[in-house]
């Protein structure tokens, strides 16, 4: 299976949970730390979709992350993580801003049937590949706005370009109840882009990405703007 190939279940938000009084406190304790995140997101973001797509193997014992959607913020499709904080807000290596969840965009709206061979699902499935693999280093690096990087593709002798952001849109924070964190944007680039910003500083390429009406969107299927 490659790196970028992902199986999930269609399911609700809210997934029930039995046990003892212990582990009732602690569903109680994640359930109110779910309803805190959900609702610092959509204060960023708009309004959350109903549809989470769930990894059959949790991100935490190894698998992929769940993928969270929001088809009310701009035009296409947002995609966030929900799990690389913990309850405390550790996590990610912090960086400048502090601790923070995932977010990234398609141009493509969310797919609505029951065909998963759309764009929109192999971009979802591809995004969903990068923030595994981010999330996974972030909790030895610190990545901060503004850095580069590599990630491996399919193959060995592949790889995928992105840089990262602060997205605060309107100035908009993601807090989590009195927690406060950020959303780190990230967008996949060309590799004449990430040389750009290597060599000129991202926030240039920023500027390029904006003026061309690129920003925020990871879709690749565009011309280099560099």
């Amino acid at each position: 299976m490659g790196l970028f190939d992902k199986i999930f279940g269609v399911g609700n938000k809210k997934q029930g949970n039995t046990g003892g009084e212990e582990e009732k406190k602690a569903q109680e304790r994640a359930e109110q730390d779910y309803q805190l995140k959900e609702q610092g997101l959509e204060n960023v973001l708009g309004k959350m979709h109903d549809v989470v797509g769930h990894a059959v193997i949790p991100f935490a014992a190894g698998g992929t992350v769940d993928m969270y959607y929001f088809s009310n913020h701009i035009a296409g499709t947002g995609f966030a993580t929900m799990e690389l904080l913990d309850e405390n807000g550790s996590g990610p290596q912090p960086n400048e801003y502090g601790t923070y969840e995932l977010v990234a965009f398609t141009r493509y709206p969310y797919n609505t049937n029951e065909n998963r061979d759309t764009a929109f699902d192999t971009i979802e499935r591809h995004i969903c590949g990068l923030f595994t693999v981010i999330g996974n280093y972030a909790s030895d690096a610190v990545l901060k706005p503004g850095d580069t990087c590599e990630v491996p593709g399919d193959n060995d002798d592949e790889y995928c370009c992105v840089v990262f952001d602060l997205y605060k849109p309107g100035n908009k924070v993601f807090n989590v109840g009195n927690r406060k964190h950020h959303l780190l944007l990230v967008i996949e680039i060309f590799n004449s882009e990430m040389e750009f910003a290597r060599k000129n500083g991202s926030s240039l390429l920023f500027e390029k990405l904006k003026q061309a009406g690129h920003y925020p969107y990871s879709d690749l299927d565009r011309e280099a703007v560099v």
